[in-house]
Parts: C-alpha cells; structure tokens; sequence
C-alpha cells in the first residue's frame, strides 16, 4: 500500500496558517494590506482582548462581487496575479492567495463585502464553510475573526496576554500609517480608540500622535533619486534618540519591510552624532522599480531581495549624511559668534547637537551641591580617541590612590599620570559606575519614600505602550514609579522616589519605556540592572563638559570609593593606561 499521498485541502491551509497566521497581528496586516489592494481610503480595525477573542476589519474599498467573495477561501486564489512574469514584478501588497484560506482554517470568519452592486455574506467555522447569502452592506469589505486557534491548542498556548498581543497590532499599524499617510487608519481596542490618522498625506502629522510634538518639530524632510531609486522621508534631529533600534520605518514601495542591511546604512549615517548604543528615528520610503525586487522570500513578506542592494544602501547613507550635515550647518549660521557675547532665547528646533554647549556658558557646579554632583544637561558623545595600544589595570581601588590630575583632554578625559605611565579616565564612564553603586546601595529595598510634583511629569507613548501600563507599573512599583495613563497618548508620573535626582527625567522614562517594548518577558533582574545603568548614565557627567581642576579630583576619589571602578554598568572601561614603555616605543627612544 502507497505510504505517499496528497493532503487535504483543510489540512494544507492550516499547514499554511503556520507560516501566515502566527498571532492575532498577522491577520491585522494580512487583511489590512488586502484593503491596501482594494483602494481603500478607510481602514478601521477593531480588536477585542488583544485580538484573540475578536478582531473586525472593515474598509470602504472596491468590495467584490458574490463569485470573488466565494472564491476568496479558495487556497491560491487571487486576482493579483496572473502570469509567471508577473511574479517578478509585483506592486500589490499581497499576491498569495493564502491568507483568508489559512485564517478561516484557524478560525471563525464572517465576510461581508460588496462591489457596488450587490452584497454578499459568507461564514466559515475552522475550515468549514457554514453559510453563503446576500445581503445588504456598504461598499468595501468588512471581514470578522473569532476563536483564533481554539481549535489548535498548541499553537493558542503560545500567544501572550491580551495586552501584549494588542501591542503588537498597534505598533503594526503605527508603521502601516507612516508608510501610508494617505489612508485614514481608526485602531480600536476594547469599543475604544486608541489611534487615528486624517488620511491627508501628513507624515509629521502622524509622528506628532505616536510620538509628540518634539519629535514632530525635530522631523528633517529629505528625498534623493539616481538611475533606479528614489528615497523620501524624515530624519528626525540626532538629539532625540531612542535605546532600541525598533524606531526606523523601513517600506519599499510603500510594503513595510525588515532589512538589516537599510537598517545599518541609518545608523552609520547618524553615527558622528550618536552616542554609543543610541539610535535614531527615521521614516524611509525607497521607490524603484518592481522587477528589481522579489518580494517571494517568506509568506510573511516581511524579507525582500534587492538585485541592487549596495547602490540603494549607498544612496540611503550618502542622503542621511548630507542632511543631517545641512541641518548642522544651519544651527552654525542661525549662532551668533561667541566673542560677541550676546544674550538670546534658544527656540525649539534651533539648537540640535554639541555646537551649542560650545556656544552657551553654563554655570559652574560645585562637587557637593547634589548626591550625584553634576548635572546631566548634554547629551552627545564624541568616539573615543584611537590608541594605538592599551593596558588596562587591575590591581583594586589603590590604583586610584596615586594618581596624579594632569588636565581634561577634549573636555571628554580626564589625564593622570602616576608611577607606570599616562592614565586617561573616561569622565563619563567614571561618574556612571559611581552613580551606578550608589543608586544600587538605595534600592536594596523596595522604594517607599517618594517627593510629590508640582507640575506632573508628561510623556507622550505609543498605543502598543499604553495598553501594557498596567504590566509596567507592576514591575517598576519596587523603585517607587508609577505611570498614570493621560488621555490616549500620554502618561504621567505625579511622585519621583528619593533616589531620583539630579537627572533628565524624559529621557529617563522614554529609555525605561522602550526597555519594555523591547523585552517581551521581563526578569526582575535584568529589570532592576537596566533601571541602575540607565539612571547611573543619565544623572553622570557627559561628554564634552568642561571640569575644574577640582571636579576633576572629585571624579577620582569617587572611583576609589567603588567596588569595582575599572568599568560602567554597560561594561565599558572607565580607565585605560599607557605605560612608559610605550610611550618611549612610539617616540623610538626604547
């Protein structure tokens, strides 16, 4: 008896389902780019627990006639493509005809569309078609999910909280209306909106509601073409920077794409003004032609093959680069010389990197004014300075003892001298493993003790955060935090614990937000470790301030008094030293 034998139809769709229908925010963007398709002007997408209890679609599109609907469940079936050489040259967003099939194998579904002319409404149960009839509707399509993998059990145990899964569709549509600010998108959750966009074409419009009026205001418009792409969309200003990479927004040809390679071209092109493990918001939208990309890699269609990949990457960096150059320029221009002295108001936008720290005289700061010492105003790093070899030493906290303060070095290092050589101390690093100890000392129990605010601490949020609050006030209670949600897109926080001073706050509670968008599942731990180094980093001197010789003296005797002073919580060196021998080596004198 023949052991080989073909697959049921029911079968090879939930099969199929595997690949295309992984979480509730799959069938958001499988439905969602089929209404793209369908020239909708309209999306609205309703989600119930986080997707897995109920998710309805609905779009004002083109609709489709009683045959296309009943075809529709069919494995295969599309109207997007008809030939082989057609399969090398796709514009449409979708072109499988796998997703409705896979989702009704998985699933409870209602469609309900019409072209038009006449209605039609068809219900499938878990693969099985249930009803076909007519009805009456609005043009366009409204398509009805329930019961996502009720009957799959081992795949419903992987899906997370409702809150979680939400997230995920929101920031899915977050990014479907950057790379298409011309359709309105309405997200719902619960019977509440939570995001909205006009549909008028306006990209800073959207960022200003996912991201706040800074970010919008900071948004830097570029567009660049050669012979086979063209590259538009917004840098946003260097000084506004995220921990994660998760906020560059890549689409090509309008598709939301995952590309390793783009995403490297972004980070070098901002990497003279970004410190270390920082990264920028940028929207990109690269246009070229369909033949020259194969989008048949994955059925996700998150993954896509550029025959011309190093041209794009080149032009994608080289336009970055001269934008973020001219941008400089013009903050060069609009500052008046420093001899002049003259007295004025720094506006929003005009003030964007470390020229300004160069061009503002800042108020001396005694060692003993706060528990940390020095404020933490400036934000940008300078690279560290190349030495051709190093030797770091390990011989404990003595090592600090007998060293000698030279001068500051780029108003970044601090140089010593002591019996082996030339110290160089990173004045940043140095102040971040002290601050780091000290704060870990006052967390060693839960936070009790917290000030009131005045005037409440506002940060705008994204939906995929603000469902999770309740989550994240759970984890960071033990260091005495707490957001309170503000309307759809903020939150505040209306008490501070004692530990907390002398720091950025915004950027403090934008780092602890973006931690958890970037963490799935969060150990405590690893929790408690990054709320240290991120509070550590943003109340410690930064680079490019200028020290006394006193302040200088200060950052030494703090790292004798740490337990281990020879690295920064990110594990960076604090200090390296060049010894005598080498010195005498460089100058050919050994």
């Amino acid at each position: 008896m023949s052991k080989i034998h073909v697959l049921s139809e029911h079968l090879t769709n939930m099969i199929a389902a595997g690949e295309v229908v992984e979480r509730p925010a799959g069938i958001v963007k499988e439905c969602v780019e089929n209404s793209i398709d369908a020239q909708a002007s309209t999306i609205e997408i309703e989600a119930f627990q986080g997707g897995i209890e109920r998710l309805v679609i609905i779009d004002d599109g083109c609709g489709m006639d009683p045959e296309d609907a009943k075809m529709a469940f069919f494995r295969h079936a599309t109207s997007k493509m008809h030939s082989e050489e057609e399969l090398f040259n796709i514009s449409t967003m979708g072109f499988r005809g796998e997703a409705i099939p896979s989702i009704a194998a998985v699933s409870k579904v209602e469609l309900e569309t019409n072209d038009g002319k006449q209605g039609s409404l068809i219900r499938y149960s878990y693969g099985e078609k249930i009803s076909e009839e007519r009805c009456d509707c609005p043009k366009g399509t409204k398509i009805e999910i329930e019961g996502l993998f009720l009957k799959t059990p081992a795949r419903f145990k992987h899906l997370k909280s409702a809150a979680y899964e939400f997230s995920v569709i929101a920031d899915l549509i977050n990014k479907m209306a950057l790379s298409h600010p011309h359709i309105r998108f309405v997200l719902s959750h619960d019977g509440r909106v939570v995001f909205q966009t006009s549909g008028n074409g306006n990209i800073q419009e959207i960022l200003y509601q996912m991201y706040g009026k800074e970010v919008a205001e900071n948004a830097i418009a570029f567009e660049q073409r050669d012979d086979d792409f063209h590259i538009t969309g917004y840098a946003i200003q260097p000084k506004i920077n995220r921990a994660t990479k998760y906020f560059m927004f890549i689409s090509l040809n309008t598709r939301l794409i995952r590309s390793s390679h783009i995403q490297n071209a972004i980070i070098d092109a901002y990497s003279d003004y970004l410190p270390v493990n920082r990264y920028p918001i940028v929207v990109i939208n690269i246009e070229m032609d369909t033949q020259l990309v194969d989008v048949n890699v994955h059925p996700n269609k998150w993954e896509v093959r550029l025959s011309k990949q190093n041209q794009c990457i080149s032009l994608i960096r080289s336009t970055l680069k001269q934008t973020l150059k001219q941008s400089l320029q013009t903050v060069e221009k609009v500052n008046p010389p420093k001899e002049k002295k003259m007295t004025f108001v720094q506006e929003p936008i005009s003030f964007s990197y470390e020229i300004e720290e160069k061009f503002e005289s800042k108020p001396s700061i005694t060692v003993n004014e706060s528990l940390f010492g020095f404020d933490s105003y400036q934000k940008v790093e300078s690279k560290p300075i190349e030495e051709k070899q190093i030797k770091e030493e390990s011989k404990g906290k003595e090592f600090f003892y007998h060293l000698q303060v030279l001068a500051q070095f780029h108003e970044s290092y601090i140089l010593c001298s002591n019996e082996q050589g030339l110290v160089i101390v990173d004045q940043h690093a140095a102040q971040e493993r002290y601050h780091y100890e000290q704060i870990q000392k006052s967390l060693e129990k839960p936070c009790l003790q917290k000030q009131p605010l005045m005037v409440p601490i506002q940060i705008n949020v994204t939906p995929d955060i603000m469902v999770q609050i309740p989550k994240i006030n759970e984890q960071v209670q033990y260091f005495g935090l707490e957001f309170e949600p503000f309307g759809n897109d903020q939150v505040i926080v209306r008490e501070i614990p004692i530990w907390f001073q002398d720091v950025h706050e915004n950027d403090f509670f934008q780092d602890l937000l973006d931690f958890f968008m970037q963490n799935e599942q969060i150990d405590m731990l690893k929790l408690r470790k990054h709320v240290l180094a991120t509070m550590a980093c943003h109340s410690s001197i930064r680079f490019h301030r200028s020290l006394t010789m006193d302040e200088m003296k200060q950052v030494i005797l703090d790292l004798q008094k740490c337990e281990q002073p020879y690295h920064c919580p990110h594990g960076r060196p604090t200090v390296i030293v060049i010894s005598d021998k080498e010195l005498l080596k460089e100058f050919e004198r050994g």
